[in-house]
Parts: C-alpha cells; sequence; structure tokens
C-alpha cells in the first residue's frame, strides 16, 4: 500500500472478495533527503504512510510498515545514478520492480506465511490451463496501463501475485475509492520519481556520483565541437532542450561518448534505429524462442508498439528489428515485447543500429 488511490482500492476489493488482506507499506525514503512537502506527491514519505494507514483502518485490516531504505538505496537509488554516470538513461521503475516489489517483498510476503502479494499496478495476471503456466497481460485501461514496466516478472512470481486494478479504469478506481469512503480518493497520482519529489534527478545524481555532471564537449556528428554541455546526466538520447546552442535546423541528442566525456549531436534523422540489442533478457514463459518471432515492440513507457522481429543472439542478447524505423532508443531504457494483450517479455537496451531507411525518407522530405 504506496498510499496512493491504486494500492488503496486494490486492498478493498480483496477484503470484498473475502480475502484475508494485511496492508504493506514499504519505507523507502533515503535517510539523506529531506522528508517531502506536504504538497510533494512522493509515495514513499511520512505522508504516504499515514495515508496507507488511515486506509487500512478504514477497512479494518491489519497493517505493517517495512523498513527497505538500504536496500531501495543499494538497488534502485545507486543503480540510477550508476546508469546516468555510465552515460546510459535508467528507468527507476522497473528497477524498483524487479529487485524490491516483486523480489525483496515477495519474499517478505512468503515468510510471513501469506498467499499472494497484490499491488495497484495497472495490468492483469492470468493462468493458462493448456500451457500451465501463468501470464502477464496489460491492463483493460489502454491509458493507464504499466505492463511496459513490468516485463521482469517471472512464473515463479507471477504464481503469488494479484493485480486487482487491472480490470478497472482510473475514473472507476476513484468511483470506488469515494463509495468506500477512502480518504485517498481523489489523491492525485504521483508523476515524479519518488526519490526526486522535487528540484531535478541530476541533482541526486551529481551529490552521489559528481563524474556525471562534469562539463565537457558537445560534438556534431563529424567530431566538430560546437558547444559545451554541463554533465552527461543532464541528456538522454533525442532530447532537444537544454542543448544551448543555435544552429540552423533544430539539433537533437543523438549518442553519449563516455570516454570523451561528450554529448553527440545530430538532426531528426539521426534519431532513427532500425535495429536494437538488449540484455538483462527476461521471458515471462519461462524460455526463449529458438527461432525468429513476430512480436509488437515498445522501446518507451509512452510510446507507441511497433510490429518487429525479435530473437536470441549467440551472445544471449535479444535483437529486435522493428518494421519501421524506431525514435531515439536510449540505451538503459527498457524494450518490451507484446503478443496482443500478452506481454511475452523484455530487457535493457544496450545498442541501437542506424535506420538507413528511414534516413532516406526523411531525408526526401527537406
Amino acid at each position: 500500500m504506496s498510499g496512493g488511490v491504486d494500492s488503496a482500492v486494490a486492498a478493498a476489493l480483496l477484503v470484498d472478495q473475502g480475502h484475508v488482506v494485511v496492508g504493506l507499506t514499504m519505507n523507502l525514503w533515503p535517510d539523506w533527503l529531506p522528508e517531502p512537502d506536504e504538497g510533494v506527491k512522493a509515495c514513499c514519505g511520512v505522508g504516504a504512510i499515514g495515508d496507507a494507514r488511515a486506509v487500512a483502518q478504514r477497512l479494518a485490516i491489519r497493517h505493517y510498515v517495512l523498513n527497505m531504505r538500504e536496500e531501495f538505496e543499494r538497488a534502485v537509488i545507486d543503480e540510477f545514478c550508476d546508469e546516468y554516470a555510465r552515460g546510459r538513461t535508467p528507468n527507476p521503475c522497473i528497477a524498483c520492480n524487479r529487485a524490491i516489489k516483486f523480489s525483496l517483498l515477495l519474499r517478505k510476503v512468503r515468510a510471513m506465511g501469506l498467499d499472494y502479494l497484490a499491488t495497484g499496478h495497472y495490468a492483469r495476471v492470468r493462468h493458462d490451463e493448456a500451457a500451465g503456466r501463468f501470464l502477464l497481460l496489460r491492463a483493460r485501461d489502454p491509458e493507464k496501463d504499466q505492463s511496459y514496466v513490468l516485463y521482469a516478472l517471472r512464473q515463479d512470481q507471477l504464481r503469488h501475485l494479484r493485480l486487482p486494478v487491472g480490470e478497472f479504469s482510473k475514473p472507476e478506481i476513484r468511483a470506488v475509492a469515494r463509495r468506500l469512503g477512502l480518504g485517498v480518493a481523489d489523491k492525485p497520482d504521483s508523476q515524479e520519481i519518488c526519490f526526486v519529489p522535487r528540484g531535478h534527478y541530476v541533482d541526486v545524481v551529481a551529490r552521489r556520483r559528481p563524474e556525471a555532471a562534469r562539463p565537457g564537449p558537445i560534438l556534431d556528428r563529424s567530431g566538430r565541437q560546437i558547444g559545451t554541455h554541463s554533465g552527461l546526466a543532464r541528456f538522454t538520447i533525442g532530447q532537444r532542450r537544454g542543448l544551448g546552442i543555435a544552429h540552423g535546423r533544430p539539433l537533437y541528442v543523438a549518442g553519449i561518448d563516455l570516454p570523451r566525456n561528450a554529448v553527440i549531436v545530430g538532426e531528426e534523422e539521426d534519431l532513427l534505429v532500425g535495429e536494437i540489442t538488449a540484455r538483462e533478457v527476461n521471458w515471462i514463459g519461462g524460455t526463449a524462442p529458438d527461432r525468429p518471432l513476430r512480436v509488437t515492440a515498445r522501446v518507451r513507457h509512452a510510446g507507441k508498439e511497433t510490429p518487429a522481429t525479435v530473437w536470441m543472439d549467440r551472445t544471449g542478447a535479444l535483437r529486435v528489428r522493428f518494421d519501421e524505423p524506431q525514435r531515439a532508443a536510449a540505451p538503459g531504457q527498457a524494450v518490451t515485447l507484446y503478443d496482443g494483450e500478452v506481454v511475452l517479455g523484455g530487457g535493457v537496451i544496450d545498442g541501437a543500429r542506424r535506420s538507413e531507411e528511414g534516413f532516406a525518407a526523411l531525408r526526401g522530405r527537406h
């Protein structure tokens, strides 16, 4: 129970179904950060714990707070900062889901003698009787679907996981909360990175990995310096704003050169990729395909899925070849694979190959 409306209604729905429900809230707030102000929508501070406790009291269920600060700092915050120091763009929600919520927390849940872990994620779990395995499905509400950040789930985790709100839209969830008199019914969604509720994520990175905030050159595709940047952590592939350079045509971040501490900029066609490589690959079904597979793929949370062919190469990396060029696939971000509404798995983007077809198409417009 994060203190938000989704996990509150998840608990309420399970109570209504007759389950014995125990509310667990993870205390993740780092010791070195001040507690968030009341107006900050952080999901792991003292205020959020109070909201979760109030909901538990309303539902007449037990509620416990689990101190998981050290584990969260090591597995999520440190990894977040390390990735930016490597010139990559991490997704901390995926790291938290993989290392904390569905690993460490699930183990604690099972150690308490409980059968299932339930969360307020917008996705669905189904058991495929014919195949004898569990499936992860996208949410009913495409606007709230969170399946992109859940691709790392495994069969042993899905077996003990319940996602009650995945069958509902957000307005329906808020309506349930109002009907039940839950105080979080109209609480705004948290949009920020949970450990960066105010300011900028670069402040956290610079504090813990100062090398990621060192100034360096901005280079064009030919290697000519055309400006100076204030730290690699401030930039990600596809970014246009914040470059601080004038040019006759729009320029975008097209690459990060870590050895030279340089930001590489280019034009729109330089962002298009036809194929990506991903590592830290997970196949939810438990086994990787032994031949090329047709899927749809998404390379960012808010991005559109696109048809692609995927296969595992000899190094154990996932190769994804898109039917149409994709824009700004950033190393460190995730690629999630789908077969209709079923999530097949995914991995962390490690590299990309430029799409010459896309370049030619764009060049023909000018």
